[in-house]
């Protein structure tokens, strides 16, 4: 989304990333139409995952790196760049700050969207994403590289209040280093171009008679609590209204990051515990960008199921606010998300505590959404307007700035 933007703020970007054919994910082309077509762009293969698979590694940060190495070593010394901004999950290629910064001078920028590194499962019965051993693998790939990574970057830039504390606790040599919290944006731009795009879902019909509630996004065993609540609190309202109980479908989308055979349900067997039969449809497929979009707008309500993790921050909040639609917000109470639904009164929010029973919380979903009806919220357009994709894009580029100012000041 900051693409777009880059060039209001005076900063020329040149994206340097993989080939799209050397990931095992499902690919999205509707994404390139959110792409400005004067942007510069180098894609660089990867090791075949059909070798690298017989010594047990998938992973295509790993298996493109030296190939990413190689192009941004061409790139950084054939012409004079200011900063080499890292925005992936892919967390090993963050490894090649310190060595261009070594080698060319030019100070990197990280942007953390998740935590490299996390203790959640540490203990915990929960199956960690990809199963424990990757976990196991990453966690340790992770504490070799970090450190060095962090304590060399610029700047650093979070997507939840939650992450610099987190950082710190591990390096208290990074007290000093600048922060910076800036969660995903919104783009008004890209639900103008899904409208135009005739690119339709095949989730449900808008003119078959019923109410369609949706939630779109990964599904994961830590949103359990809230999803469990949130059933709890449907159950108990359909006993009482037969009519509502024969109308309304909620739909579950993309709930799984895995593909085809690898990837598995997880909100239907909660749902099975329930007496909802008829009410929820899970697809773990996830959809296309622009689909998406139109999904949103397409549905009678949404829904959005936060974590048991304090940290956590959910990025749909603002495509779901912006899709203008009754909208469900279910979070702890100390993530961000609820910052961002009080201020801009984007949603019907309610929030739990780590250790509150299922049936207090299930109350108060009762009485705050079902028994007030579902009506679209009253927005403050005007404090959303921090949020969008080119006020977030202007923060960014101060950060730039700024890094750029500072590492010329210690050169000089």
């Amino acid at each position: 989304m900051a693409l777009s933007h880059f060039r209001e703020f005076d900063w020329e970007p040149i994206v340097l990333a993989v080939d799209p054919e050397c990931s095992e994910n499902s690919r999205d082309d509707s994404l390139s139409a959110t792409i400005p077509d004067d942007v510069e762009i180098h894609r660089v293969g990867a090791l075949p995952v059909s070798v690298t698979r017989r010594v047990g590694l998938g992973n295509l940060a790993l298996r493109s790196l030296p190939y990413l190495r190689a192009k941004g070593n061409q790139l950084l010394s054939s012409r004079s760049f200011d900063l080499v901004f890292f925005s992936t999950s892919m967390f090993p290629v963050m490894s090649l700050g310190p060595v261009w910064l070594k080698r060319f001078g030019v100070p990197y920028v990280l942007d953390f969207q998740d935590p490299w590194l996390s203790d959640y499962y540490k203990g915990s019965s929960l199956k960690p994403p990809g199963g424990r051993m990757k976990y196991a693998f990453s966690n340790m790939l992770g504490r070799a590289l970090q450190p060095r990574v962090v304590r060399e970057a610029a700047h650093i830039i979070v997507v939840s209040p939650a992450y610099p504390d987190l950082l710190r606790a591990r390096y208290p040599e990074l007290n000093g280093k600048g922060f910076t919290v800036l969660p995903f944006s919104a783009s008004e731009k890209d639900f103008e171009l899904a409208q135009v795009s005739e690119i339709s879902h095949d989730i449900f019909s808008s003119n078959d008679g019923c109410i369609h509630w949706v939630y779109a996004g990964a599904a994961s065993a830590i949103m359990e609590k809230s999803i469990r609540s949130f059933f709890t609190a449907l159950q108990s309202t359909v006993e009482h209204d037969p009519q509502l109980k024969k109308r309304l479908k909620i739909h579950f989308v993309g709930t799984d990051y895995a593909e085809g055979s690898r990837a598995h349900k997880t909100v239907e067997p909660i749902v099975a515990e329930f007496d909802l039969d008829g009410i929820v449809d899970e697809r773990t497929a996830r959809l296309p960008f622009l689909m998406t979009l139109n999904l949103l707008q397409d549905a009678d309500a949404l829904l959005l199921f936060g974590s048991d993790d304090p940290s956590y921050t959910a990025s749909k909040i603002f495509p779901y606010i912006m899709a203008r639609k009754p909208l469900l917000v279910i979070v702890h109470e100390k993530s961000s998300v609820c910052d961002i639904v009080k201020k801009t009164r984007g949603g019907v929010l309610v929030t739990f505590k780590g250790e509150e029973k299922l049936a207090d919380i299930a109350a108060r979903i009762n009485s705050q959404w079902f028994e007030s009806q579902p009506v679209n919220a009253t927005t403050d357009w005007k404090e959303f307007e921090r949020y969008t994709a080119r006020s977030m894009t202007g923060s960014l580029c101060s950060v730039f700035a700024e890094a750029t100012r500072r590492t010329s000041d210690l050169v000089a």
